[in-house]
């Protein structure tokens, strides 16, 4: 609440501020000496200064509920100073009986006080002004950016209506400022928008011509669905799959019904490969029972005989020939045990054939000749004192010497 009025009010002492002389003229006192403000004649002299006193004090009433709204804040601080200037001015003139000069004082500290919130609101309105223009500024740069970068087309679509719903809110800047940041705010959103429809009509022409490619595939893949070269339609398929990835995406519905013709085509291929390969995977194992069999066979061969053997090895390869393929892991342990066989007699065949060679003991005689020839040389070169002859009938008698080994290693072997 506001204290006591530190102007006096003039009903209870009419006298304090001014006079009535014999006339009925009413004569106000202040520092500025006395001045007429009225005439009484209807009553007592008394009476007039009452009446004019209370005048004073419904001024001052006046003046103090001005000076309680400007301690509350409320209102508008230029019409509050407007009335207290209003007020002081009207006091020369004033036809009242009262404390002049002090209420002259109190309304002089209310223009004060009113002058300063004048100045305090438009500080206020300066600062608001300025946090306007500075959002605005920054809801339009980053317009700008997202018209400029964005990709993620409905995100940066909803934050262009959240920042419009939030720019209409913001108020206080002058009109020309905000006609100037409006349009930057509308050229970047209508560079988005272009933007974005470019972007889409890109999009539905690669989705035409997705649909376009994704529909050859299809039929492709339906028509290989019979096939029954295994090994190069399913890698055509695969192929095949690549390219449907290539291809890009068509409208969604479309995409996926054109996906569901393409998956069916190929799970009927492999379904009918798988069932083919199930059932040649168990002919494949029979296949290899069997040959086990033969191995068994096989190494049981004596070869003893080498003859007999060779015979009976030609008929078992010519039984494992017919007798067709086996499980990819079973091919080499089994072709791996049929060559130990192979190699087993093929070994007896040469170590018969060592035994029967008339060859063999021939080459040894001429091997043993030719050392004793090229050591008979060497001798001879070394009785001449011709040294460099005797070395070289020397080697030459030692690398024969060492053929000469090795043939009778040959024959002793046997």
């Amino acid at each position: 609440m506001a204290g006591p009025s530190p102007v006096a009010a003039a009903s209870a002492d009419p006298a304090r501020w001014g006079r009535v002389d014999a006339e009925g003229t009413i004569y106000l006192r202040s520092t500025d000496g006395e001045r007429v403000v009225g005439s009484w004649q209807a009553g007592a002299p008394e009476e007039g200064l009452a009446h004019f006193a209370r005048r004073f004090d419904d001024l001052l009433t006046e003046v103090e509920l001005l000076a309680a709204r400007l301690s509350a804040g409320g209102g508008d601080p230029k019409h509050a100073l407007t009335s207290a200037r209003t007020l002081r001015d009207g006091l020369a003139d004033a036809t009242v009986i009262g404390d002049v000069d002090g209420l002259r004082a109190r309304l002089d500290g209310l223009v004060a006080q009113a002058e300063a919130s004048v100045g305090a609101a438009r500080s206020a309105r300066d600062a608001q002004r300025a946090a306007a223009v500075a959002r605005k500024e920054e809801l339009a740069a980053e317009a700008e950016k997202i018209a400029a970068e964005a990709t993620q087309w409905k995100q940066a679509g909803d934050r262009f209506k959240t920042i419009l719903d939030e720019w209409r809110t913001i108020r206080g800047i002058d009109r020309k400022t905000d006609e100037a940041l409006w349009k930057r705010f509308s050229k970047a959103r209508e560079a988005f928008n272009r933007r974005r429809g470019s972007h889409f009509a890109d999009l539905d022409r690669q989705r035409a011509g997705a649909k376009a490619r994704k529909e050859e595939l299809a039929l492709e893949a339906e028509a290989l669905a019979d096939s029954t070269d295994w090994g190069p339609t399913a890698a055509r398929y695969r192929d095949l799959m690549a390219e449907w990835k290539a291809a890009g995406r068509a409208q969604k519905d479309t995409d996926d019904a054109l996906w569901q013709r393409f998956r069916t085509a190929q799970d009927a291929f492999f379904a009918r490969r798988a069932e083919t390969f199930a059932e040649r995977d168990a002919e494949f194992v029979a296949n290899a029972e069997a040959k086990k069999a033969l191995l068994n066979e096989a190494e049981k061969i004596d070869v003893a005989d080498a003859d007999a053997a060779r015979a009976a090895l030609r008929g078992i390869q010519e039984r494992w020939e017919e007798i067709g393929k086996v499980p990819r892991d079973d091919i080499r342990p089994l072709e791996a045990r049929l060559r130990a066989v192979e190699d087993k007699v093929r070994e007896a065949a040469d170590r018969q054939w060592r035994r029967t060679d008339p060859e063999a003991e021939a080459r040894v005689a001429q091997f043993r000749d030719r050392v004793a020839q090229f050591e008979a040389q060497a001798e001879k070169a070394r009785a001449a004192g011709d040294t460099r002859r005797a070395e070289q009938a020397q080697g030459q008698a030692d690398q024969w010497r060492e053929w000469l080994t090795t043939a009778e290693q040959a024959v002793h072997g046997r």
